[in-house]
């Protein structure tokens, strides 16, 4: 009888995890993200790339995380609602694959002597904005993220597990994020210069595409909840 509970506890356990990362991977996509994250550190090192990656992965875990476990309750506080946050953030996601669309082929030759290397203060910043949100941690994933945490079970011992297991769900996508963004040199070093171009134009454009399709879904929300007649 104990061993079947603990059982059915690790089955219940295991679909919670299953559940969190089907529903944050794809929507994060950190592979796709991977060309966006290598066009935006052009004038990084190697090194300063590398724990960029790995701040961005720490920052998409907690932001998911909050989200998803107080996120509702924020979003409550100030009489905020999730088209409100689709329809800002679209606009965001836009302006970035809009400017990276219609950037130059080649990066600009930089002058070390009049310009001075980033300090930490500065990668950390520009690893939260615009590394980790919008482009890696965007609204359509922060609202997958409200919506996992949005009805929690009854029950301390249950509610538990359900945070633990969300826990488990994106840590598994936050070490994605990680791994794609540390080697998106490396897996994009055998496309050459001309296929990475390609590849970024491409993202970039599918960037915006997403952008305007979150911006959408927003408008269409408030729309509906406002003039119920024109939904239907």
């Amino acid at each position: 009888m104990f061993a079947s509970s603990i059982v059915r506890e690790l089955i219940n356990f295991g679909s919670v995890v299953g559940l969190a990362l089907g529903a944050l991977l794809p929507i994060v996509d950190p592979l796709g993200g991977a060309p966006i994250y290598l066009a935006m550190t052009a004038g990084l090192t190697t090194a300063e790339r590398s724990r960029m990656a790995k701040s961005v992965a720490i920052n998409s875990f907690l932001l998911l995380m909050a989200s998803a476990l107080a996120g509702a309750y924020v979003l409550d506080f100030f009489g905020l609602s999730i088209p409100a946050v689709q329809v800002a953030g679209g606009i965001v996601v836009c302006m970035i694959g809009w400017s990276l669309l219609n950037s130059p082929n080649s990066q600009p030759a930089v002058d070390h002597n009049a310009s001075p290397p980033p300090t930490p203060d500065d990668l950390s910043q520009q690893a939260f904005y615009p590394m980790t949100m919008p482009l890696t941690v965007g609204p359509g994933s922060i609202s997958v993220a409200l919506t996992l945490g949005a009805n929690p079970p009854a029950g301390f011992r249950q509610l538990l597990l359900t945070a633990a297991a969300h826990a488990v769900g994106i840590l598994l996508v936050a070490l994605g994020v990680y791994f794609c963004y540390r080697y998106a040199e490396l897996i994009l070093r055998k496309l050459g210069p001309t296929g990475t171009g390609v590849v970024v134009r491409l993202t970039a454009f599918i960037l915006l595409c997403i952008g305007v399709q979150i911006c959408w879904n927003g408008l269409h929300a408030l729309i509906s909840s406002a003039f119920p007649s024109l939904a239907s």
